[in-house]
């Protein structure tokens, strides 16, 4: 048997399979060596006799660093990141030119004097090794401009392809980063002493056009719009590796974030996403992609290329080993077990903290970077003199300590304004309204896919509409996260104040918006369709209710296709409080007035709509909660109200749900079965109904009488206040049925109830059967689809009800943003980040994670200002309880901490209910 020289199983990851989280680390370290043990060598030994290494830095300009003879890696990009006070390091790495003249990356844990021959004459080059999909993900503004500086030095060495336009445009928003608003003679002096790109003369004229239209951009302004315009190249931050297929086709090889792409000349014609492939190995110079059996059915399952040597199939191997680490797993990688007496293969592995890791390290890490200030420069000339050493432009102000005491205060502060703040939650909500859009887009469409489960027509319906919305809010966001980085003050534009505003964003972004209308219409015809598709097709319902039982569905699927027009009532709630903040004569006040006006068109043309799909949706919801209704879902059939009642029998109350509608009331009970649905034992007509008040004659506090032409029955409520509710809302629908004359379902009805036929003593106090409670072989019962988080079970279990009038309020008042929780006996407080939607809190670690860690429904708490008692000792704090359950949060600033006991308040309190 031939040995395999390397070979990596591409672990599962929670991406890969819904809902089945998992672990797993990989390691670059040598068998038995530990990164304690590696790292140690190079930074914990006193020194010794250290060797000068010649680093080249993104700007071009070379530095010297010292380090220990025997030093690893790792030591010597400490020493750069030190210098530069670079945080986000794990971006970055160092390459160089190896004796066969292959670029290969410095690994981190191995010594240099192992990896490279000469190191004192050898050039090493700081570069950036990995590159997110999202900009937006980069934390500080330095670490944006060195990727810019990265795309600068790609450009000049046309290692990146795009068209001429394209081209000009890049360069257009580097000068403007670098020289400042458009300066013709400037920018022909610029020209003559810098090459940013090969073919630079003949967009000579081109760039300067371009170049015009930037006039205003700040540094950090230019430096996201390269960022932006890049990320959208297919050979954006990925390095052609030559290679050919089995037929001898020559074509690139190259690794990004979502796996391995195959190249014909400049044009992508395959990628292999992580999830696709099952492992990676090379055998000499052949490079191996295992992929999972379901991926390639009918055809091979390993595809093989061919590389010039076995040094360029290894350099490839192990820079697709370390993009998979970072940007698809959680942990940091650990060390790999020392074999006790041979190993097989490589034993490469990567080393340093995963991308997520990264991420989560900068959102939470309380340390405070020097600000890091850049201006417009005018000097063009970068010569190098031999007399004096040249310091790299990128060192000279990341290390001033000019700044002044009040300017530093001012950076570590976040801005008082409250438009800031309103402004931020357009970004936090709008952070998960994307996710929202991706549990369709991304996750319900690889479900429905990988089943084959879904119908050519409704797959062309159902993404066709939601696609192009979901591609226009992407770029949506990155503008309000770019508006909002750069008003929070991480840059100098708060000296300016030029970006203290939104409403030019948002005025820009709606009227774009109000283009995609007619998507929007189609979500009535979607949501139906849908549903039929279901009932009619086995397979496609399977998929439809196992996915929804998936950790990232974490509320019914199909409220997610509400999300969109749901979403322009936020925008107008949001403007509104905007508009009322802002002065007249403000600059922003405008833009925010012309933006909401867009916003008020489309929500009045939808608005029917709306109302019209939340119904919609809540009677498919409940059809699936309740087992004995057929055909819950009827034409001019509205939800009013649901909740648990106690229902006098011969046994005496017992609790029930009931469930209001415009021609009917139907009441329940909860079964122990598999499904944990609930089954219904009546339905009585409202046509003719009659509703009293029976306390004194029944001897039940909060009693009331139900008289219908088919019974009587007699139930009581939790409190009065409940009582008030059901008793309201029963008597407004059953005027409502009286004027409209519509006598209902006629198998629900007999004749017209007189009551003075029929004495109170005549109830039916029937008794039920356990059958009926405790329900187990009805054909509906096996199946085990279930939803706990729905609302009809947290009314089941927190004893309250829920109009539709509330469902109605509680989608205006969604909120999301990051929260400090503290338990009641606990000391410590955790940051979290909180959405409320759905009468419901959900925690997740950050904004990022695809599926919540916990919930808490908030029906039946209350929500109020610590008392002393707590001993809380902190601002913009507010208190959850619901019996001996306690919970305290607290926000970031005083509106925030308003808003919050806000929303909270109406996902509590019943509206348009205030006790008497």
């Amino acid at each position: 048997m031939e040995e395999m020289e390397g070979t990596y199983r591409v672990l599962q990851t929670p991406g890969a399979r819904l809902g089945a989280p998992t672990s797993a680390a990989i390691s670059t370290l040598e068998p038995g060596q530990s990164l304690s043990k590696a790292f140690k060598s190079s930074s914990l030994k006193p020194c010794g006799r250290g060797m000068q290494l010649t680093v080249q830095l993104l700007d071009d300009v070379q530095e010297q660093f010292e380090v220990e003879q025997k030093a690893c890696g790792q030591a010597l990009m400490d020493k750069i990141c030190q210098r530069l006070n670079l945080i986000e390091n794990d971006y970055f790495g160092l390459e160089f030119r190896n004796s066969q003249g292959n670029e290969i990356w410095l690994e981190p844990a191995k010594p240099i004097v192992k990896q490279v021959q000469r190191p004192k004459n050898t050039l090493f080059r700081l570069s950036v090794k990995f590159f997110p999909p999202d900009p937006g993900q980069l934390q500080e503004e330095y670490t944006r401009y060195l990727f810019v500086l990265q795309i600068k030095r790609d450009l000049a060495q046309n290692k990146i392809m795009c068209n001429e336009n394209t081209t000009a445009l890049l360069i257009s928003h580097i000068f403007q980063s670098e020289i400042g608003d458009c300066d013709e003679a400037a920018d022909l002096v610029y020209f003559e002493n810098n090459i940013l790109s090969p073919n630079q003369q003949m967009l000579q004229e081109k760039i300067i056009a371009f170049h015009r239209q930037n006039i205003g951009q700040t540094p950090a302004e230019s430096d996201f719009q390269v960022l932006e315009i890049a990320r959208k190249l297919e050979v954006y931050g990925i390095r052609f590796h030559p290679a050919t297929d089995r037929e001898g086709t020559k074509i690139n090889l190259a690794v990004a974030h979502m796996g391995v792409l195959v190249f014909q000349g400049n044009t992508k014609i395959n990628t292999f996403n992580w999830a696709k492939i099952r492992k990676l190995s090379f055998k000499r110079k052949r490079f191996l992609i295992k992929l999972h059996p379901e991926v390639h059915d009918s055809y091979q399952d390993t595809l093989e290329f061919l590389l010039a040597d076995r040094d360029q199939c290894k350099i490839f191997w192990k820079n697709c080993v370390e993009y998979h680490t970072f940007f698809r797993l959680m942990d940091q990688p650990k060390p790999k077990a020392k074999a006790v007496l041979f190993s097989r293969g490589s034993s490469f592995r990567y080393s340093g903290r995963t991308q997520k890791q990264l991420v989560e390290y900068m959102r939470e890490s309380v340390t405070k970077t020097t600000p890091y200030q850049r201006r417009h420069s005018r000097v063009p000339a970068r010569t190098l003199t031999t007399d004096v050493p040249k310091q790299s432009p990128i060192l000279s102000d990341i290390g001033s300590t000019k700044a002044d005491d009040e300017e530093e205060d001012h950076r570590k502060r976040y801005p008082t304004d409250k438009a800031f703040f309103i402004a931020k939650e357009i970004l936090t909500t709008e952070r998960t309204y994307l996710k929202d859009l991706e549990v369709i887009t991304v996750w319900f469409r690889s479900a429905v896919i990988k089943e084959n489960a879904m119908p050519e027509g409704l797959m062309s319906l159902l993404f066709s509409n939601i696609d192009p919305i979901y591609e226009f809010h992407r770029g949506f966001l990155k503008e309000i996260e770019q508006r909002l980085a750069l008003w929070e003050g991480r840059s100098n534009a708060h000296v300016k104040g030029d970006y203290q505003r939104i409403g030019d964003i948002m005025l820009r972004n709606m009227r774009v918006l109000k283009e995609f209308t007619s998507y929007l219409q189609k979500h009535d015809e979607v949501l139906t369709e849908l549903e039929k598709t279901t009932k009619r097709s086995k397979k496609l319902e399977g998929v439809y209710k196992e996915f929804e039982l998936q950790k990232v569905c974490y509320l019914p699927l199909n409220t997610f296709l509400l999300k969109p027009i749901q979403r322009l009532m936020h925008y107008k709630l949001i403007l509104e409080r905007l508009r009322k903040h802002y002065p007249s004569d403000h600059r922003d006040y405008a833009d925010c007035r012309d933006a909401l006006t867009e916003v008020r068109e489309m929500a009045a043309h939808l608005h029917s709509s709306l109302i019209r799909l939340e119904n919609f949706q809540k009677l498919t919801e409940l059809q699936r909660d309740l087992i004995g209704i057929d055909n819950l879902i009827l034409p001019g059939r509205d939800f009013i109200r649901e909740g648990c009642l106690y229902k006098l029998t011969r046994k005496g109350l017992q609790q029930r749900m009931f469930f209001l509608f415009s021609d009917m009331l139907l009441y329940t009970s909860k079964g122990v079965t598999t499904s944990n649905q609930f089954k219904v034992h009546g339905q009585l007509p409202l046509y003719g109904m009659i509703i009293e008040e029976s306390e004194s004659e029944w001897n039940v506090p909060h009693c009331f009488t139900i008289y219908s032409a088919q019974k009587t029955i007699v139930v009581a409520a939790s409190s009065r206040r409940e009582m008030g509710k059901w008793i309201e809302d029963m008597n407004k629908t059953i005027e409502l049925v009286k004027k409209s004359n519509h006598k209902g379902d006629p198998v629900l009805e007999s004749n017209t109830y007189d009551r003075s036929n029929r004495s109170s003593d005549e109830v039916s106090l029937e008794q039920e059967s356990e059958d009926d409670t405790h329900s187990s072989h009805s054909s509906l019962d096996k199946q085990t689809y279930h939803r706990a988080n729905t609302t009809v079970h947290v009314c089941w279990h927190r004893n309250t009800s829920v109009s539709m009038l509330d469902h109605s309020v509680a989608v205006e008042n969604q909120l999301s943003g990051y929260l400090l929780r503290k338990f009641k006996n606990s000391n410590g407080w955790q940051k979290l980040w909180v959405v409320l939607t759905n009468f419901c809190l959900f925690f997740y670690k950050t904004h990022q994670d695809d599926y919540p860690l916990a919930s808490l429904p908030l029906l039946g708490y209350s929500v109020s200002m610590p008392s002393d008692n707590d001993c809380i000792h902190k601002d913009y704090v507010f208190k959850l309880q619901f019996k001996s359950h306690v919970y305290f949060f607290r926000a970031e600033s005083e509106y925030t901490f308003e808003r919050w006991m806000e929303v909270i308040k109406s996902a509590t309190c019943s509206a348009g209910w205030m006790i008497h």
